[in-house]
């Protein structure tokens, strides 16, 4: 079957939805299917258009989504729910956003609480798939002059990117920590504010963007990783920062709940430094609650597993009739 798999980031992106789509293209050939990955598609790319799409994203995509379900009405189309669509696009643009969630046949969702942000018209729509990564090949070796802290995501407004420098400000004189940002500035302006932090916090050190090996290279020398964002569609650096055996620190929202459960104990209130800071001094000082993260990420490992990802997609392909 040849399957249209359309995202808004492009080939050389590093953001999310292109490592998104670059995993399910993978785990759709590997099920026996032909994939082609595009940023558009308007239903008629080889010819006669492909047997099925799979579009990242439903108020990105909408044009490539349209175009799709009004060519070819009864051929099956799935759209994955980012996290803004869920928590920004549906109330600030609804009638593409929306449009998109009617036409799909499966809403794939990447964390077990998006049924409570969706329209309820959508819940027989919703199908939860969590995103899978593999384990460090070498055995982790934290830091012994610091107490190291890893940030991994562009810097943006969703990811209220600068929170834990922010934090490390105020960590006591006595704490080891440094926060090391990997990610690049979604614009300038982020840029000159992630310049003008470490200018003026000797804690905090922003690399900007690298490739996947080096952040798998400093999840290996970190402590534990933080994920401050503000709304979030079930990030995928959560799911290898447990692989990894990296203890997480997270902001309490939908997105990082859905994933770590509501009874982890790593999570701290959304946009508050404060917070974050007594958390991050805690995690420090105290080797119990930091070897609990540890455990408690430990027993998510099984569902971010590649074999439980493709098995997913193969039962959702099968209600498809595919």
């Amino acid at each position: 079957m040849k399957i249209s798999l359309v995202t808004p980031a492009g080939k050389q992106s590093r953001a999310g939805n292109r490592t998104t789509a670059v995993r399910w293209a993978r785990i759709l050939c590997n099920l026996g299917h032909r994939v082609d990955i595009s940023e558009i598609d308007d239903g008629t790319r080889d010819g006669g258009g492909a047997d099925m799409m799979v579009a990242v994203h439903a108020w990105r995509s909408a044009d490539s989504i349209r175009a799709f379900s009004d060519r070819f009405p009864d051929r099956p189309l799935v759209v994955l729910l980012a996290g803004t669509d869920i928590y920004r696009f549906q109330h600030s643009h609804p009638t593409e956003t929306l449009e998109s969630m009617d036409r799909a046949d499966a809403l794939v969702c990447l964390h077990e609480l998006v049924h409570r942000a969706v329209p309820k018209r959508f819940g027989g729509k919703l199908r939860v798939i969590h995103q899978s990564s593999a384990p460090l090949t070498t055995p982790r070796a934290p830091s012994k002059r610091w107490f190291e802290v890893c940030v991994a995501g562009h810097l943006r407004e969703e990811k209220d990117s600068l929170r834990t420098a922010y934090a490390a400000r105020l960590a006591p004189v006595a704490s080891r920590l440094r926060v090391v940002h990997l990610g690049k500035a979604h614009d300038d302006a982020w840029a000159r504010d992630a310049a003008a932090e470490v200018a003026r916090n000797p804690r905090f050190v922003w690399r900007g963007e690298v490739p996947g090996w080096q952040v798998r290279r400093q999840f290996a020398r970190s402590h534990a990783m933080v994920i401050s964002s503000v709304m979030e569609g079930g990030a995928n650096i959560v799911s290898e920062a447990i692989l990894c055996g990296v203890p997480v620190i997270a902001s309490d929202i939908d997105g990082n709940i859905g994933l770590l459960g509501l009874d982890y104990d790593g999570y701290y209130p959304v946009e508050d430094e404060k917070a974050l800071a007594e958390m991050l001094w805690r995690a420090e000082s105290d080797p119990a609650f930091l070897k609990q993260l540890t455990a408690q990420g430990g027993r998510k490992r099984p569902l971010f597993a590649a074999a439980k990802e493709m098995a997913a997609w193969r039962a959702l392909l099968k209600d498809l009739g595919v």
